[in-house]
């Protein structure tokens, strides 16, 4: 069978979004199994759920025994629901903690497949979907135990849905009679999950379309009273619960203490000019990048058309306040990518001009050129010569993912350019998340010291020796994932008490001189079991980690 009758096959009714969920599973798995816990979010978010599980309590967050009052609870019950059902907590597998964001890139890219043939086709959806499922920044968030996916698969199903209601007023295909349902199901729990940002994105999208349209009938669809109805049973039930159990302190820290604070500056150093995102967006969307001149000449030239029209009130006004804003993280946007996804599909639509392919073939080999030389950089910098291989393999992928789909791009072969850049670039992604990230050991820290006292009979869940472990200079949350919630964030002089409980000691050498001297104060010797250097990532610094242990009470008095 034509490469036309294979997609067309595999585009056909529930198919379009199944391939498009099949392929986010194929771009984030890998990285999910092989990648250590990262810091800092994500061993956050990972030992609060723990915390949950080990508490009971799953209304308050708590990160050890401080409050985190930053985000809803959402993303926490989703990881506790995961963990519960193929782990447990005791066991710190941090792959059962992100099978919520790998769910969430699979829901982003189905329903951005399911929206997108209202109005551009089966074929155009399937393509659409998959775009979005190998975007280098969804596929990377499907493997981090955090919110962005989730919020990303809730939101792009919301819009999908408004999407569908859209169409149908506009003689395309039928939403459904469920389709206000879904809408409303999905920001709700977009709203559990992170706030106000899944309505944000719906409300803009609504005002902008209303604003270009001049027509508003269509969204009495929506069955406005019972999807505030909706909304309001699945959010107030733990907002009503966690106002009372923290007598408020919950919206005074997260309004005042973390939202408002990236409102109004760039918090904790992530500020950036507005144009941020729009530099990075060819580098996070490759290999869509490929079609991104060609998206950007349909937006121009087609903006009254129904479709790219929605994907346009989708897109600006959500990008417009992400640039705005003078806090900028790269994953801000995500939820929005869809919209790109649908304007390059919009563009497969019909011929694209030479302008436009040349530009997107040179974009697009550029970018893989560029993450090619990040491989090998990243060699240069914390792996050796046996890690050159599967650089290569990595390197070569990501660059042929440009270089192969521009060559066909500009040999007026716009889809297969599509369907071989998004293959390739699956394989490379994988490759790199599962592969090489992984051989580069000074950038695990954490895990090479969970794996140095596993040796040395040292972990608490061991049960040889005495907890809980403590730790001075170093406080990624990532030790304190690995090594479990009583974990002791001190100083040298905690450390040295440590040591003189029977209880193991991380310190690094920065406090070495402090700790030897609140040895002498106890009167203890501690043995050096281990000894691990590389670097914090969080902050830039070069760590060098030691492990103590107590030594036998025969051999005590004298420092080593």
């Amino acid at each position: 069978m034509t490469f036309e009758g294979e997609l067309a096959r595999y585009s056909r009714g529930w198919r379009g979004p199944a391939m498009a969920a099949l392929l986010a599973f194929a771009a984030g798995l890998p990285g999910l199994l092989a990648m250590p816990p990262l810091d800092r979010d994500e061993s956050r978010f990972a030992q609060a759920t723990a915390q949950m599980l080990e508490t009971g309590d799953f209304t308050v967050i708590r990160y050890q025994d401080q409050p985190r009052f930053k985000k809803p609870v959402g993303i926490h019950w989703l990881q506790a629901a995961s963990v519960s059902l193929v782990s447990n907590p005791e066991d710190r597998q941090i792959w059962a903690y992100r099978i919520p964001s790998l769910l969430g890139a699979m829901l982003a890219a189905a329903a951005c497949a399911w929206g997108a043939a209202a109005f551009f086709g089966a074929e155009g959806g399937l393509l659409a979907g998959a775009m979005l499922a190998s975007s280098f920044l969804l596929s990377t968030e499907a493997l981090i135990a955090k919110t962005d996916a989730v919020l990303c698969g809730t939101t792009t199903l919301a819009i999908a849905a408004l999407a569908r209601l859209y169409a149908e007023a506009r003689d395309g295909p039928p939403a459904g009679r469920r389709a206000w349902l879904l809408f409303w199901i999905s920001l709700g729990v977009a709203t559990l999950v992170k706030g106000p940002i899944g309505p944000l994105i719906a409300a803009l999208t609504i005002a902008a379309l209303v604003a270009m349209d001049r027509r508003t009938a269509w969204l009495g669809r929506l069955n406005w009273s019972w999807g505030l109805l909706i909304v309001a049973a699945i959010v107030g039930p733990w907002a009503g619960a966690v106002t009372v159990a923290t007598d408020g302190g919950f919206w005074s820290a997260a309004l005042a203490g973390d939202l408002a604070p990236k409102l109004a500056g760039g918090q904790e150093g992530h500020g950036a000019a507005p144009g941020y995102h729009t530099l990075l967006a060819p580098l996070l969307a490759f290999p869509m990048t490929l079609l991104l001149p060609a998206a950007a000449v349909t937006a121009w030239r087609r903006w009254r058309e129904p479709g790219v029209r929605f994907a346009l009130a989708w897109l600006v006004p959500a990008w417009i306040v992400f640039e705005a804003m003078p806090t900028k993280l790269v994953h801000y946007p995500l939820p929005a990518y869809g919209a790109l996804a649908w304007l390059a599909a919009a563009a497969l639509g019909q011929s694209l001009g030479a302008r436009a392919r040349w530009t997107g073939a040179g974009l697009a080999s550029a970018v893989g050129v560029t993450l090619a030389c990040g491989c090998f950089y990243l060699v240069s910098l914390y792996g050796d010569a046996s890690d050159l291989p599967v650089a290569t393999v990595a390197g070569g992928l990501l660059a042929a993912a440009g270089l192969v789909g521009g060559v066909l791009l500009v040999r007026k072969a716009p889809r297969r350019a599509i369907v071989g850049a998004v293959g390739l670039g699956l394989a490379g992604h994988a490759a790199l998340a599962a592969g090489l990230a992984p051989r580069l050991s000074p950038l695990w820290l954490s895990e090479r010291v969970e794996r140095a006292m596993a040796r040395a009979q040292l972990l608490p869940e061991q049960g040889i020796a005495d907890a809980p472990v403590s730790v001075a200079g170093y406080a990624e949350p990532s030790l304190v994932f690995a090594l479990g919630t009583p974990t002791e964030l001190a100083g040298p002089d905690d450390a040295a008490q440590a040591i003189s409980e029977n209880r193991p000691a991380v310190v690094e050498q920065r406090q070495e001189a402090q700790f030897r001297q609140a040895l002498a104060g106890y009167r203890v010797q501690a043995l050096l079991v281990a000894t691990v250097t590389g670097l914090d990532y969080s902050d830039g610094k070069t760590m060098t980690l030691r492990i103590y242990q107590a030594t036998p009470a025969a051999h005590r008095g004298a420092l080593p």
